[in-house]
């Protein structure tokens, strides 16, 4: 395999790119509620994917090795957005 290949099919690019596939559902989603009304309205649904961009972030940051601080930094905003998303879902 090439270096390029190699780079590209890293796992940290694998991580990089998930976040960004996250981050453009959410720019997706929230455009179909605000142009149509459909769909799931974003104060719902942006908890939901915060939760498992700060998993990935945490992910990624294991990946590379990152102080432990950031690392815990990722996985605290992980439980954060989850008590958010729980809170809006409660009855």
């Amino acid at each position: 395999m090439s270096d390029a290949a190699a780079w590209l099919l890293s796992p940290e690019r694998t991580v990089d790119l998930i976040l960004l596939l996250t981050l453009l559902e959410a720019a997706a989603l929230t455009w179909l509620w605000r142009a149509k009304g459909r769909g799931i309205a974003p104060a719902r649904l942006l908890p939901t994917l915060a939760a498992g961009l700060f998993l990935l972030l945490a992910c990624r940051a294991i990946l590379i090795e990152a102080h432990p601080g950031v690392i815990a930094l990722a996985f605290a905003g992980a439980g954060a957005a989850h008590l958010l998303d729980i809170r809006g879902r409660w009855r």
